[in-house]
């Protein structure tokens, strides 16, 4: 019954799910909110300051066994505004761009979820995780992006082993990323991008297991049709690569999930203001659950 619980909080930005009287068994997924990037994911911006606010709309009615079987009666909703500042500088270091940001997420969860003779339910709102990457380098040329970037979640929120909506994690974790687009023709209309990111995560404040440590690979293919609109796919997976570990008892199974939908991204330049708009069906999910994504992403340059 790994994550089926904690992952609820999980799936949303910070936050990503078991029964009464399997608290201590359960898993505790990563904190990256998989399907917050698409297109041209994996660009940092040119030096200057921006504010990003990223708004994430989880819905999901099913929830699967190790083996991608639905299991039980799952009606989820989980909603996250993750405010963002972004600040790239003129700084040089082997050629790349130096930068940093923060972000700081709000989560809401509501959940009910009945397995067999069992029931439970729970809604939060509050305080997420923070995320803080002290370190981003950037290199832009005629025919690609390239960023890569090291970050550290901390655990500012709140959690609960007996309410499980709740928006904190418990754990500090580490996440490294590595990302690039590359742009098949000379005017870059063209855009292909995959964004990579590896968390490996420390023990639970509050249990001794110790998180197996999770990737998740973003992507998208996008087409400028005019200078402010581009349409394009988006699609992401997200792995369990590590088992948990720890001296009570706790589940052996990897959890995975895949995504894949439109994105639509529009340019304001006399406000330099970048809005986009993405949906993501979810399928092939284990030992979690499968659900649909919203993600609505505002990007101010100040």
């Amino acid at each position: 019954m790994k994550k089926h619980y904690s992952s609820v909080c999980n799936t949303v930005l910070c936050g990503l799910l078991l029964l009464p009287g399997t608290a201590l068994a359960q898993g505790f997924g990563g904190h990256y909110p998989i399907g917050v990037e698409g297109i041209k994911g994996g660009t940092l911006p040119p030096p200057g300051f921006y504010i990003r606010d990223y708004n994430l709309f989880y819905f999901a009615d099913r929830l699967n066994d190790p083996e991608s079987r639905a299991i039980g009666d799952l009606d989820l909703f989980a909603y996250a505004q993750a405010f963002r500042p972004v600040w790239i500088t003129d700084l040089q270091i082997a050629g790349g761009h130096y930068g940093m940001d923060v972000l700081v997420p709000l989560i809401y969860t509501d959940f009910s979820l009945k397995v067999g003779g069992g029931k439970m339910s729970d809604c939060s709102f509050g305080l997420g995780d923070l995320f803080v990457e002290p370190v981003t380098l950037s290199w832009h040329w005629q025919k690609a992006d390239l960023g890569i970037g090291y970050g550290f979640w901390v655990p500012t929120g709140h959690t609960s082993l007996s309410s499980p909506a709740k928006p904190g994690k418990g754990f500090w974790s580490h996440m490294f990323t590595l990302g690039g687009t590359w742009y098949p023709d000379v005017e870059k209309t063209w855009s292909v991008s995959i964004l990579n990111r590896y968390e490996v995560h420390m023990e639970h404040e509050d249990v001794e297991i110790t998180p197996g440590n999770t990737y998740s690979l973003e992507f998208g293919i996008a087409k400028a049709l005019t200078q402010t609109l581009e349409l394009g796919v988006a699609g992401y997976y997200q792995q369990q690569t590590t088992e948990d570990d720890g001296d009570v008892p706790h589940s052996k199974e990897l959890d995975r999930v895949f995504g894949v939908g439109p994105e639509i991204v529009m340019a304001f330049p006399k406000c330099a203001l970048f809005v986009s708009l993405r949906y993501a069906r979810e399928f092939g999910a284990e030992d979690r659950p499968e659900g649909n994504t919203v993600t609505l992403t505002l990007t101010k340059k100040f």
